[in-house]
């Protein structure tokens, strides 16, 4: 821990993330009013919960061949939050929002000949298969195509993906920074924002893992390409081969799908792209040209309604396909085939 150097404070560090560089007018201000929220960052089959509840109403699994404890839920949130508080000292951190699903019911010992219906609340436990949370950085900020966006952590939990019968083994986790659209709360997520194969066996090497997340990260390189959407135009022609190609994409065989960029959103969810294309009060483009900014937000409005455990790495496929598919449109083969 002693040789770790990447704790700087943001008035220290204003110059590694050299907006400028990348960025048109890349803002960082001391002071900001948060736009009242009308949706959440992942919706789906969530709920949102308090910290409280998860330290105070939620017992903690383990691993079954040794009673290992897990990092649970509660413990996870707080590392990362730590981490945020100290990588970016001197701005305004907010406190996680959290949503949770597929929750797991259970009893104490002394209520387990109980009937169902005599159960007191005292009898029952309780805990979240899965969760996710963001917390929002609003004084580190950007304004692209009209839409503000604040710098956001999100971190993604599911005890689904892990073998909880074995016995205590480095535990996965999904961590991202990026940029969340605060006029529909999309997620704007990129590969090195973004670990998606985390495995640690305590609080202090998740937090350690954070750090280097935040410090890998450049926030002015990402927001330069996302600015760089703006710039392009498809036709609606354009737009409806687009979602003709990726409905297509899913019933192709494997070994072909194999030789395509990865298409992860499902037809359900690229249904929900078209419907919003005509209907979307941010980011419709019916009757006239769609910008591939727009475009991006659809796909990553379509990704809330994804479960919890496969929330971020749709969010970074939305990015993919978008990039992929702006250069597509500048010439460059890898996504052609969804143009031609």
């Amino acid at each position: 821990m002693e040789a770790l150097q990447i704790m700087p404070t943001m008035a220290q560090n204003q110059s590694r993330f050299n907006l400028g560089e990348y960025a048109e007018e890349a803002t960082i201000i001391e002071e900001s009013i948060r736009p009242k929220r009308v949706n959440h960052f992942i919706e789906a089959n969530t709920e949102e919960v308090t910290m409280q509840h998860l330290i105070n109403d939620c017992i903690t699994p383990v691993f079954s061949k040794d009673n290992e404890l897990t990092i649970n839920h509660a413990v996870f949130i707080d590392t990362i939050q730590e981490a945020a508080n100290s990588f970016f000292s001197g701005e305004q951190v907010e406190q996680a929002t959290i949503r949770v699903s597929h929750v797991v019911k259970g009893r104490i010992p002394e209520a387990i000949h109980k009937p169902a219906n005599q159960l007191l609340e005292s009898d029952k436990t309780i805990y979240y298969e899965r969760a996710a949370f963001s917390i929002d950085i609003p004084t580190i900020y950007e304004t692209v195509e009209g839409n503000r966006l604040n710098l956001s952590i999100v971190g993604v939990r599911a005890y689904n993906q892990m073998n909880l019968y074995s016995k205590k083994v480095p535990e996965l986790f999904r961590l991202a920074i990026g940029f969340s659209n605060q006029v529909c709360t999309n997620l704007c997520v990129c590969s090195t924002g973004y670990r998606d194969d985390l495995r640690v066996s305590s609080a202090s090497e998740l937090y350690r893992a954070a750090l280097e997340l935040f410090n890998n990260y450049n926030p002015a390189k990402h927001l330069h390409l996302m600015q760089s959407l703006g710039r392009t135009t498809m036709s609606e022609h354009q737009f409806a081969q687009i979602i003709g190609k990726m409905r297509l994409y899913q019933c192709l065989p494997t070994g072909r799908q194999k030789e395509l960029p990865r298409i992860l959103l499902t037809d359900t969810q690229i249904n929900t792209v078209a419907k919003a294309y005509i209907q979307d009060n941010n980011f419709r483009g019916f009757g006239g040209g769609l910008n591939m900014w727009k475009f991006y937000n659809l796909l990553t409005g379509a990704n809330k309604s994804s479960y919890i455990d496969s929330f971020l790495d749709r969010s970074l496929n939305s990015t993919e396909i978008a990039m992929g598919i702006n250069a597509a449109l500048h010439g460059d083969e890898r996504y052609k085939w969804f143009i031609d």
